[in-house]
């Protein structure tokens, strides 16, 4: 299940860099997004995919019982999430406003603009 899950890592990045590439505004966002969940997944997978309890100690015992799942990749990722979920928002706004000034989606329109 790893090395599928490497691959998939893998693809995501490259298709992330390939969108971040090109002249559109609208696909470098879609790219950050892509990078984003390359990110997130390639966190998933080298803390190790382990299936097992929640880590809850029951009421008396000194730890839990037998295998437990780690909670700090999923902390970490579902923080990185609502960061980039964040980052998306404000990348929306700021295309949706540039759009208003320049009139154009094509990067190489906007840094010829003197407006």
């Amino acid at each position: 299940m790893e090395p599928l899950l490497a691959i998939v890592v893998g693809a995501s990045y490259a298709a992330g860099i390939y969108m971040m590439l090109r002249r559109s505004i609208v696909k470098l966002v879609i790219g950050i997004i892509l990078f984003s969940n390359a990110a997130n997944l390639l966190f998933f997978t080298s803390a190790g995919l382990t299936r097992g309890a929640p880590p809850l100690i029951p009421e008396g015992m000194l730890g839990p019982e037998g295998a437990v799942a780690d909670p700090l990749p999923q902390a970490l990722v579902l923080t990185a999430i609502v960061i980039a979920f964040g980052v998306l928002a404000f990348a929306v706004v700021l295309i949706h406003r540039a759009y208003e000034v320049v009139k154009a989606d094509d990067l190489d329109q906007m840094k010829d603009t003197d407006t």
